[in-house]
C-alpha cells in the first residue's frame, strides 16, 4: 500500500506531536504540520497532502476560515478534511459540514478512533 501524506494543522504543538505519533504508529502515513490556519492553507497548496486534520480555534486564521479557503481553491478543494478539535458544540459541527468537511472528531481522541476515521475517509477517496 502506498504511503499517504497527512497535514496536521493545530496550534497546540504538544497535541500535534501526539497526533503525529498516533498516525506514524500505523506505519503508512507521512505527517507534516502547520501551527495556524494561514500556514495550513499555504502548506496544503504547496504540498497537496492526501488528507488534512484541521483544528478550529487557532490564531491568525481559524480552522473554519481555513476550510472555506481550501474548499474554494481548485488546487485544494478535493483534499479531504477531518476537523479535529476541542469544539464539541453542534454549531461548529454544522458550520464545518456546510463547508464540506469529511468528518469531525472531538479532542481528546483515541488512536484507534483517529486511525479508523482517517482510513475510512481515505478509503472513500480511493473508491472514486
Amino acid at each position: 500500500m502506498e504511503r499517504k501524506t497527512i497535514l496536521v494543522v493545530d496550534d497546540e504543538k504538544d497535541f500535534g506531536e501526539t497526533i503525529i505519533m498516533m498516525l506514524e504508529s500505523a506505519g503508512k502515513y507521512d505527517v507534516i504540520t502547520a501551527f495556524d490556519g494561514k500556514e495550513g492553507v499555504k502548506k496544503a497548496g504547496m504540498m497537496k497532502p492526501d488528507l488534512i486534520l484541521l483544528d478550529i480555534k487557532m490564531p491568525e486564521m481559524d480552522g473554519l476560515e481555513a476550510l472555506k479557503i481550501l474548499k474554494e481553491n481548485s488546487a485544494t478543494m478535493k483534499i479531504p478534511v477531518i476537523m479535529l478539535t476541542a469544539c464539541s458544540d453542534d454549531i461548529y459541527k454544522l458550520r464545518a459540514c456546510q463547508l464540506y468537511n469529511e468528518d469531525y472528531l472531538v479532542k481528546p481522541v483515541k488512536t484507534e478512533e483517529l486511525i479508523a476515521t482517517v482510513e475510512k475517509v481515505l478509503g472513500r477517496r480511493e473508491i472514486k
